[in-house]
């Protein structure tokens, strides 16, 4: 091989696995590690919440086996393994991971020590209350479907999501050459924030600032000063200070002990706990006599001090040199029209906005197809009522079904579905009461097929329609706030580690100097 066929070789290779690798990019960062701005979900998690809705675990019926939801996603609509689909179940059914979990789990869902779940043949699973509500009117024509892997049945490309699950929820996921980690916030909020921007579409970052004050975690706790909260809303990108809670109790001895109620957000409970005794063996924490973890399903983490130690100091250490005070970076990045875009809070919120228009629109005109569909049997059955006599005549003078509705078709200028429908009435719905269901059906359906028409044709009414679904959900889920948000109090410094105790100075003649205590 000549010098320049080597190099042709070389460079057509080198083309070959650019375009893989564009291509495998493209496929983990558009159909596994990013979640799609209007419903906030990955593939994965889509495909585990509408298996769970066909396999019929609703939350008011009875738990069913993770294996069996395992398989019928593994089966039906996710061509990977099943660690992934186990995986991404179990986290939605975590109260300290998700803000309202979507998942109502019965068995071992590991914990916030860091224990991970039971094999999924002894877990069970069915559908939360609340993930219904982004299930909710799936069967209407609202979102498009797609074929699955196998083409043997079809799955939605997005969910119809009646509440914001992106920012809800919020999501964490790391593709090729890029990842997003979006906080979860308070449903009340967002709800609002929603709402108020429908009513002014030219609402500031500054005034959703205002009704959405910044990230609501899980686990509680405390942010620390709003610059990470501004930077995030504003540009999509920012780092959030978290901190854990810590209150201080008397004890009768005259001691005092400090107890962790709450931790920040992904902290390990168990793993904060060795950090502290590690702390204190090592005597950087030396005014601690005794460390004990007192957790339930509550976070009880109690600090015992000497008798006699200033309790702030110690406090202060803990925040410094633990993961009580961590820090969440956000990066506010989702699928918008299968394309990856980093928004800031009111790019995320107008999309939600303009997805809820979209499947309000599709819903409205599914049930008016359905509403016109069935007045027009009625029209047809009342065709039929005004001239019973002779349709029994022509229906007795018919050889068979077919003759019938040839005939009826012609002198009545009746259509296929009213012939069909008026040929399948049976006896007793031609008495008189019946008659009278038949106009007051007719009626009624005339008003409904109205009230679709009016939505469909002002947008006003249908924007208002979105508004007040959203405050019936609010007054159903609405929860107080659970992380504080308070002003940032400044680095730790130095001199707030040290006691701040009297004490006498001495220096020699020649020259040493000694510190010794007041007492």
């Amino acid at each position: 091989m000549n010098e320049q066929t080597h190099s042709q070789v070389s460079g057509n290779i080198s083309e070959i696995m650019q375009s893989a690798y564009i291509d495998y990019s493209m496929s983990v960062i558009v159909s596994r590690a990013l979640p799609d701005v209007r419903d906030g979900f990955k593939p994965v998690q889509r495909r585990v919440l509408y298996a769970m809705l066909r396999e019929g675990l609703l939350h008011n019926r009875a738990y069913d086996k993770c294996a069996g939801v395992v398989g019928e996603v593994l089966k039906n609509y996710h061509p990977h393994g099943d660690g992934s689909v186990y995986d991404t179940l179990v986290r939605m059914a975590q109260p300290w991971v998700m803000r309202y979990p979507l998942v109502d789990g019965q068995g071992n869902f590991g914990s916030v020590d860091g224990d991970s779940a039971a094999a999924y043949r002894y877990t069970e699973c069915r559908l939360t209350k609340i993930s219904e509500e982004l299930l909710k009117d799936i069967d209407e024509d609202t979102v498009n479907f797609a074929p699955n892997y196998k083409e043997s049945a079809t799955e939605p490309t997005v969910l119809p999501s009646s509440l914001p699950s992106l920012l809800m929820n919020g999501s964490t996921g790391i593709a090729v050459g890029m990842a997003t980690n979006i906080p979860p916030h308070n449903l009340t909020e967002l709800i609002d924030a929603v709402c108020s921007l429908i009513d002014n579409p030219s609402l500031s970052i500054e005034e959703i600032m205002e009704i959405m004050p910044g990230p609501d975690f899980p686990s509680g706790g405390s942010i620390a000063g709003r610059s990470g909260i501004s930077s995030y809303m504003k540009t999509g990108r920012g780092i959030v200070r978290m901190r854990g809670t810590m209150h201080v109790e008397d004890l009768p001895n005259g001691k005092q002990q400090i107890i962790i109620t709450e931790i920040p957000y992904n902290v390990n409970r168990a793993t904060l706990v060795t950090r502290i005794a590690d702390l204190v063996r090592d005597k950087i924490l030396d005014g601690v006599s005794d460390l004990r973890d007192e957790s339930t399903e509550e976070t009880r983490i109690v600090i015992e001090l000497k008798l006699g130690e200033i309790e702030r100091v110690t406090m202060n250490k803990i925040y410094k040199l633990t993961p009580m005070e961590s820090s969440f970076g956000v990066i506010l990045l989702a699928l918008d029209k299968l394309r990856p875009r980093q928004l800031n809070i009111k790019e995320a919120l107008e999309c939600y906005v303009e997805h809820r228009r979209e499947v309000t629109l599709r819903r409205t005109q599914f049930r008016l197809r359905k509403a016109e569909d069935r007045a027009h049997i009625l029209e047809g059955y009342k065709i039929a009522l005004d001239n019973l006599d002779d349709f029994v005549r022509v229906i007795r003078a018919s050889e068979n079904r077919n003759d019938a509705k040839q005939k009826l078709t012609e002198k009545y200028s009746l259509s296929e579905k009213q012939t069909n429908a008026i040929l399948d009435l049976r006896l007793y719905q031609l008495t008189g009461m019946e008659r009278e269901k038949i106009d007051q059906e007719y009626a009624e359906l005339i008003e409904v097929i109205k009230g679709y028409k009016e939505i469909i044709e002002n947008e006003h009414v249908l924007l208002n329609l979105i508004k007040e679904e959203l405050s019936e959900l609010k007054s159903i889920y609405a929860d107080q706030r659970r992380t504080i948000i308070s002003e940032a109090e400044g680095e730790v410094r130095m001199e707030d580690l040290i006691p701040n105790d009297g004490c006498v100075v001495t220096i020699t003649e020649s020259g040493f100097i000694k510190r010794t205590s007041v007492d």
